[in-house]
């Protein structure tokens, strides 16, 4: 893989090296607002799940309290966070626990470093809607009290092949402050970060969050 450089305008510069420089986040922050929300979107086996990972990692060596959530049916976003543990998805729990005996710690795990992991899932293949189920995710760990999480920052690890009314839910204001798109120089992985483009404009109607974008291919000369 090539190296990578991201500029994160939250307060971050991610250096090929595989180190961070803290830019006094907490000054960039809005307001008294405490939680900073990203989203990482990119076609399907373009490495998101691995960048996301890495940036939860050196993030929470920074002293940041972190949550990572994986949304895409493979349910794979957090393997590396927790040293290829099996996890049980939100949507496989919800299927088979009732309401009443439902519990938030039973779905998120800690990784390396402290960092939650959460996995949305998927429904069976030629059954459901996996964008529906990203709703039914993110409803269910409202339900179960994510928002009281001391956290200080959440990552959402999103499919972008497809930018239907599921996916597209990390890319609204109350869920992400920042959107990232993880490409390469391959059509498809244009085409698809295209598209999540267009969807990001149909939300932002004042500042805007495309905050950057992450370049994984292939050798140096591409």
């Amino acid at each position: 893989m090539g190296a990578v450089v991201i500029y994160l305008r939250f307060g971050y510069i991610f250096h090929p090296s595989g180190c961070a420089e803290w830019l006094c986040l907490k000054h960039i922050r809005k307001g008294s607002a405490v939680l900073i929300q990203v989203a990482i979107y990119g076609k399907g086996g373009i490495g998101k799940s691995t960048v996301s990972a890495n940036i939860s990692y050196l993030l929470a060596g920074l002293g940041e309290k972190v949550l990572q959530i994986g949304c895409d049916p493979k349910h794979d976003s957090t393997r590396l966070l927790l040293d290829g543990k099996e996890q049980t998805t939100v949507l496989d729990y919800i299927r088979r626990t009732p309401p009443y005996d439902r519990h938030l710690e039973d779905i998120v795990l800690d990784g390396v470093r402290g960092v939650k992991c959460v996995e949305a899932g998927g429904p069976e293949p030629g059954i459901g809607c996996a964008g529906r189920g990203i709703l039914s995710t993110f409803d269910t760990l409202k339900n179960l009290g994510i928002d009281e999480m001391d956290l200080s920052v959440k990552l959402y690890d999103v499919l972008g092949d497809v930018v239907c009314g599921g996916f597209a839910v990390p890319l609204r204001n109350e869920y992400a402050d920042g959107v990232y798109l993880v490409t390469s120089g391959e059509f498809m992985s244009v085409y698809a970060a295209n598209n999540i483009l267009k969807g990001i404009r149909n939300f932002d109607k004042g500042i805007p969050r495309v905050a950057g974008i992450i370049l994984n291919c292939r050798g140096d000369g591409e």
